[in-house]
């Protein structure tokens, strides 16, 4: 049940905000802390109901801003395979149950955050040299998946896309494309699925404003603000959510 109270703006409207500085400067990598949040106080697939249009016009809202500026080449590469990563997710959602997409949920988001501190502290290395065309594809349908089940596509996107030299605004404007893709994609099974509601819908006419207000201040963050203090804050964050949604999960 979904109750539109003062507790669920308190935690919805931050994390939306959230969402939308992540994908609009960011590149979309720590948007999923959003679902992780949500989770905390809804039922996993409610709230990624709830987040789906959300992220979709925070997409539509950034789109703008990055227009041309991708890679058509690694863009291509990832939508080939994050289609049928979608259509995965879509098939392992109809069979598993809630618990099992909390532990998911939380798994991701303390695994992308170990990840990072290796990578930060030596202990893994990202890859030296360019990754082959299979790679962008695999890649692409592993963020399609985890994109479907937890809104969490944009590590495994990121894996491929940083192995390549490229400039800060080129990577974030193939991730804005990629995932306004793959969001759209994911809307007509979420819909048959029966994961939006009259509920859901109220829920996302009243947090539009934090969505596009989120977007506006990542398009503007993404040339001023260094990426390393935004990210330590996401780590805790994410660190945090995702503990206690693998208790929750498996107890």
């Amino acid at each position: 049940m979904l109750t539109l109270d003062w507790m669920f703006f308190a935690i919805a409207g931050p994390a939306v905000v959230f969402a939308g500085v992540s994908k609009g400067g960011f590149g979309s990598g720590a948007a999923f802390a959003s679902a992780s949040v949500l989770a905390l106080v809804l039922e996993p697939g409610l709230a990624l109901g709830v987040m789906l249009p959300l992220l979709m016009l925070i997409d539509a809202a950034t789109l703008r801003p990055y227009w041309r500026k991708w890679d058509n080449k690694d863009a291509v590469l990832l939508i080939l395979g994050g289609l049928p990563g979608v259509a995965l997710g879509a098939l392992l959602y109809k069979v598993a149950e809630p618990d099992v997409f909390r532990v998911l949920i939380g798994a991701i988001s303390v695994g992308f955050v170990v990840w990072q501190l290796a990578n930060a502290n030596g202990l893994v290395r990202r890859a030296q040299h360019v990754l082959p065309v299979w790679a962008g594809v695999l890649a692409g349908a592993v963020a399609g998946f985890t994109s479907f089940v937890s809104h969490a596509g944009g590590p495994p996107a990121a894996v491929y896309l940083l192995s390549k030299a490229r400039t800060k605004t080129d990577y974030q404007a193939t991730t804005v494309l990629v995932f306004w893709v793959i969001n759209i994609a994911k809307f007509i099974p979420y819909a048959f699925l029966g994961m939006f509601t009259l509920q859901t819908g109220m829920a996302n006419l009243a947090l539009a404003p934090f969505a596009l207000a989120g977007a506006w201040l990542g398009v503007r963050a993404h040339h001023i603000v260094p990426e390393r203090l935004f990210f330590a804050l996401t780590y805790v964050l994410l660190s945090i959510t995702g503990a206690k949604l693998i208790w929750d999960g498996l107890t």
